[in-house]
């Protein structure tokens, strides 16, 4: 006689197989699930004003330790020249979908990920100064960026091995308010990563320590039309 525990255990590990079946398209077709209902709120923000959601992102980015700008597209390639130069960074790692005029003014040495010494590896990215790249979302109520990989965003490793990253936000097109909302928006078969201000950890004494798993420094400039 089977214990009612072995066969929730069951029930549980079926579940949990059929849905790996139907997200692999393999084995015999199953029963489709009922819907979950999600009549949640989705936001927090109105979304008929797109400054204070812009205002709501900042705070929070802000909050995590990021440092945040905000600037014009005319004046976006003045503006990422001074920061580099603020940092004394005379290399710079791109992603080779960068548009090149973010980097039309910089002095620092750019160096594409498809160059002609192939990729960037860990070993050569580990003595790049700073890395540049743009997102695919970001997320005002939590202050998130999101990564997938996309031209302008590159491989993950860009962005783990350098001390210092920038981000650019073109809003109000990659600026959501919520992760209910952003969520529809990417597409869960690329390689995503979610950053919520400059790599961080801490002990049990609740010690601090930034740059362990990723930049210590994270600057996020927010390109918008109205500075």
């Amino acid at each position: 006689m089977s214990s009612p525990l072995g066969s929730a255990a069951g029930g549980s590990r079926d579940l949990v197989l059929a849905r790996i079946r139907a997200a692999l398209h393999t084995g015999p077709p199953e029963e489709e699930e009922e819907p979950v209902p999600r009549d949640y709120l989705r936001s927090h923000v109105p979304a008929d004003d797109p400054g204070a959601l812009l205002d709501l992102l900042q705070h929070h980015l802000a909050d995590y330790r990021a440092l945040v700008h905000r600037c014009t597209a005319d004046r976006l390639p003045l503006l990422l020249a001074a920061l580099f130069e603020a940092r004394d960074a005379r290399t710079v790692a791109v992603p080779p979908g960068l548009p090149p005029d973010w980097l039309g003014v910089t002095h620092a040495r750019v160096l594409p990920d498809d160059g002609p010494d192939g990729p960037l590896t860990a070993a050569r990215l580990d003595t790049v100064d700073s890395v540049l790249t743009g997102c695919a979302l970001a997320i005002a109520e939590t202050g998130t960026l999101v990564l997938d990989g996309g031209p302008a965003q590159g491989r993950r490793l860009l962005t783990l091995v350098p001390d210092h990253h920038v981000c650019v936000v073109l809003a109000p097109g990659q600026v959501v308010a919520s992760v209910p909302l952003a969520l529809p928006r990417l597409d869960p078969t690329r390689p995503q990563t979610w950053i919520s201000g400059p790599s961080a950890t801490s002990d049990i004494e609740l010690d601090r320590v930034e740059g362990v798993h990723g930049p210590r420094t994270l600057e996020v400039v927010l390109v918008t039309d109205g500075g």
